[in-house]
């Protein structure tokens, strides 16, 4: 691709182009099935906003489609391409150009390229004082772009809220696909047309992301002999605002004992907890959970990204991973419980499911509501029966994000008011960009610009 100078960023070689054609897809046996076959044709991966635009250019001018890839770690097949064409891979747009606080004070913003990996983002803000407000289980390898297109909160979440709250992302240049590519400044609430939209209406190619400041965090594991014991304490905490905290993760016995790495932290037959709270509240944690009834397995400080004994490494989307390894039946949920009948959800889904849903707790602040958000592991025999469990989880009540289904709209993070899709007809009026992820887009339609 003569728009790329470097031939060695134009990748051809079968298996390179297939390797990079996928993400973690498998995690659903559902989407396995669908897009085990995708693949792009070529991978390019350019350096530069000059390059994308490029790209965009001669793609859109011979009507190829684009499939832009983070680092390859969503789990959705956001980034397989359903029709070929080029991916585009920005894996070495990877700078981080400043880590800086405004003069009117406030936090601090980083500016940084799409590629970056945010485990590297967050050890450099450490180093000068500050941290990510949020990041996924994968954040040794996820990209800051991947996980604005396709990702939604994780460690950090039960304070800061999902990434796409509380201006977490101030700004985002994003490149769009038209005959006359442009590159647009996405300020404010304008950056909603572009957040998990999965790439389908536009390339982010340069990011304001803001931080808060560091903290010195402990990690803690317990056990408890029942899973309502581990479920009562981790609310106890998790709603007390006094408690600084990062993560607050619940497992119901055998979740724990999938962990092989750190099976050492885990009590046969018993519940667990994983979290990260301030090492200054370390021993009053660990008094509280004592009494009330907690084995204490494991209350350290927190030891960074690099540690062998790292527990959010098991948290979030990682459970559903060990637990698949553990046996390859598993697959997973996204489900939200009512704060006001949690318990009994739980219980209605126990009774209906026994072992074949077990419950997986992420405590998170959702617009400003502490919320009992969930990951659960169920076993996977028949789309048919998965698709059962869903429909019961929405008429009890408990809302569910789909992981199964690969177009934005199914996963639950599409925004109502339909900005992402609004935006495709201005920046993709031809739907090049990611075709087929975006399902209530229209081809045939003419795209408006502002």
């Amino acid at each position: 691709m003569e728009v790329v100078a470097d031939a060695s960023r134009v990748i051809t070689q079968p298996q390179v182009v297939e390797r990079l054609s996928k993400d973690f897809y498998w995690y659903s046996p559902v989407l396995k099935a669908q897009l085990e076959d995708k693949r792009a044709d070529v991978v390019v991966q350019p350096v530069s906003v000059e390059e994308i635009v490029a790209v965009m250019l001669l793609c859109h001018a011979r009507g190829v489609a684009v499939t832009v890839r983070g680092a390859g770690t969503g789990n959705y097949g956001q980034a397989v391409p359903l029709e070929g064409g080029v991916v585009l891979d920005l894996q070495r747009m990877d700078a981080i150009e400043s880590i800086a606080v405004p003069e009117e004070g406030g936090d601090a913003v980083a500016v940084c390229g799409p590629g970056v990996k945010l485990g590297a983002l967050e050890t450099q803000a450490r180093a000068l004082g500050w941290e990510l407000r949020c990041y996924p289980s994968t954040v040794a390898k996820a990209s800051l772009g991947g996980f604005l297109g396709g990702g939604s909160g994780g460690i950090g979440s039960i304070s800061h809220g999902a990434v796409r709250e509380n201006a977490t992302v101030r700004a985002l240049e994003v490149v769009t696909m038209e005959a006359e590519p442009r590159v647009v400044l996405h300020e404010g609430e304008a950056v909603h047309e572009i957040l998990h939209a999965w790439g389908t209406n536009g390339v982010i190619a340069r990011i304001g992301f803001a931080l808060t400041p560091a903290v010195e965090w402990a990690q803690v594991a317990l056990c408890f002999k029942t899973f309502d014991a581990a479920f009562d304490f981790s609310e106890t905490i998790a709603k007390d605002s006094a408690w600084q905290k990062r993560l607050m993760t619940v497992f119901e016995w055998p979740i724990p004992s999938f962990f092989a790495p750190v099976k050492q932290l885990a009590r046969e037959g018993e519940a667990s907890i994983f979290m990260m709270i301030a090492e200054a509240q370390r021993e009053a944690l660990v008094e509280a959970a004592q009494a009330a009834g907690a084995t204490v397995m494991l209350a350290e400080p927190w030891p960074g990204l690099k540690s062998q004994l790292l527990l959010s490494d098991y948290t979030w989307n990682h459970t559903t991973l060990w637990a698949m390894k553990a046996n390859p039946e598993y697959t997973y949920l996204q489900c939200g419980y009512d704060p006001e009948r949690v318990r009994e959800q739980l219980g209605l889904l126990k009774a209906r499911y026994g072992a074949d849903y077990l419950h997986h707790i992420e405590w998170a602040n959702w617009g400003g509501v502490i919320t009992p958000g969930s990951i659960p592991v169920v076993k996977f025999t028949t789309a048919e029966r998965l698709n059962e469990m869903i429909d019961y989880c929405r008429e009890i009540g408990v809302s569910v994000a789909n992981p199964h289904l690969n177009f934005v709209e199914g996963g639950g993070r599409y925004r109502e008011d339909n900005v992402q899709l609004l935006a495709k007809y201005k920046y993709d009026p031809m739907g090049l960009m990611n075709p087929g992820k975006m399902k209530t887009f229209e081809r045939q339609r003419v795209g408006v610009r502002d």
